[in-house]
């Protein structure tokens, strides 16, 4: 069965419009600030889906688009401008960064009241997209119990990358759910996978066939390529849709919930650091 992750995220986006309305009776708008470099047209597609969330409920979001040549001191400046400006309530640098700057000095650079994308290690919250993936699998279930269900279940997570693979495996090992984690360099990789009652892929190219896969397990698909102008998941729905129990589609499975948990987020940055 197929998980419909649009309806998934315009059930939450509705309270989360609640909780800003009441938020603007105290004159408070949620403010994301994001810094983005270039103008690549993926980029642009993530905040295009942003600011249309943030339009729905009512939340504030400022671009600055630099080039790809910026310095690292200018972008830091800024950083550090927003980290201590009160109006501002969350902020991203969008990723992929530009070769100056350096990831692990960028994540550190935004204190964690407003690091509403989880990349530094004290961050307040739990990474959107990791976030995302369990609502999904929560979805598919009858009670709420989803930390207690996916210890009881063999768990794969497959892809190790900064922006999708690595935040749902950090977000597993804090919340103590063992998982196993597959790359391009594990031993028995194709054994595991066919073991695996639920199986969440963050590649960015098809990696999964209909044969590769235990029968009524679950599909979360993360990763995202484009083919001849279409988006394309890591595996195919036609072909795995009748061998799962549940799959999510892409687009509109993870996507859509990935950025409602990002502005869920933010909507929480702003009411405690109010």
């Amino acid at each position: 069965m197929k998980i419909n992750g649009v309806e998934i995220a315009q059930e939450i986006l509705g309270n989360l419009k609640e909780r800003v309305d009441n938020l603007k009776t105290r004159k408070i708008i949620p403010h994301l600030y994001i810094i983005t470099f270039g103008d690549n047209p993926q980029t642009q597609s993530y905040l295009n889906q942003k600011l249309l969330r943030a339009n729905q409920i009512g939340a504030k979001i400022t671009i600055k688009r630099f080039n790809t040549t910026i310095s690292a001191k200018t972008v830091y400046s800024l950083i550090e401008k927003l980290n201590n400006d009160r109006r501002i309530h969350g902020i991203i640098v969008q990723r992929p960064l530009p070769k100056q700057i350096d990831e692990e000095k960028t994540s550190l650079s935004i204190i964690p009241l407003k690091d509403v994308d989880s990349f530094h290690p004290h961050s307040k919250f739990f990474p959107p997209v990791a976030l995302a993936v369990l609502k999904l699998i929560e979805s598919t279930l009858k009670s709420d119990e989803i930390t207690k269900y996916l210890k009881s279940k063999k768990i794969v997570l497959i892809g190790k990358g900064i922006t999708a693979g690595k935040p749902i495996i950090n977000l597993f090992k804090r919340l103590n759910i063992k998982a196993k984690v597959v790359d391009s360099k594990t031993k028995d990789k194709e054994k595991l996978i066919k073991s695996a009652d639920i199986i969440v892929t963050s590649v960015g190219k098809k990696i999964i066939e209909k044969d590769d896969i235990k029968k009524n397990s679950i599909l979360i698909g993360v990763g995202m390529h484009v083919i001849d102008g279409k988006l394309k998941g890591d595996y195919s729905k036609e072909e795995i849709q009748e061998k799962v129990s549940f799959y999510s589609s892409t687009p509109g499975g993870v996507g859509p919930v990935n950025v409602t948990m990002l502005m869920k987020n933010l909507v929480e940055a702003a009411e405690t650091q109010n």
